[in-house]
């Protein structure tokens, strides 16, 4: 019945190349998609949890926060691979909707851990840190449907 509905959608060919046969064979059930989602995603909320707690730490504190947080924040949007997929993924992060918003978090993880690493500028660091969540929380924005212009009329509304 399986093989029906394919060709009938026209999602089956009969010349199939040994590529689309690697990639049924290697596709992830729903299930297991899942499975990786929460556990990618409650890594990347442990991270950001432990960065936070290490916040407090003498001396190396803010460099294990921005290390932790970012690790954690990259953690968060890989676990969305799962559920897309990897080429899907990159396909719509760099969308012409949510492109400013892609680079810009990848221009804050980058920030924040050459501020800690290379730089060791903790102020530098706790700066890109905010950026980063702000950036984070705009590009998550962009996956909701008017979600970014409610927010922009919001403020507008706040600062008239």
């Amino acid at each position: 019945m399986d093989k029906l509905k394919k060709v009938l959608s026209g999602q089956d060919t009969e010349d199939r190349g040994g590529l689309a046969e690697v990639v049924e064979a290697s596709s992830l059930s729903w299930g297991t998609r899942i499975k990786g989602f929460i556990a990618c995603f409650a890594a990347g909320i442990v991270c950001s949890l432990l960065g936070t707690l290490l916040l407090w730490v003498p001396r190396k504190g803010l460099y294990l926060f921005a290390v932790f947080y970012t690790f954690g924040n990259i953690a968060s949007i890989g676990s969305t691979v799962f559920l897309m997929g990897p080429m899907k993924q990159l396909k719509r992060m760099f969308e012409p909707t949510r492109l400013i918003a892609t680079v810009m978090v990848l221009l804050c993880f980058t920030l924040t851990l050459c501020s800690a690493f290379w730089w060791h500028n903790k102020g530098l660091a706790l700066i890109f840190c905010i950026l980063q969540s702000l950036a984070l929380t705009w590009y998550s924005l962009s996956f909701i449907p008017y979600a970014r212009d409610a927010v922009k009329k919001c403020f507008a509304v706040c600062l008239a």
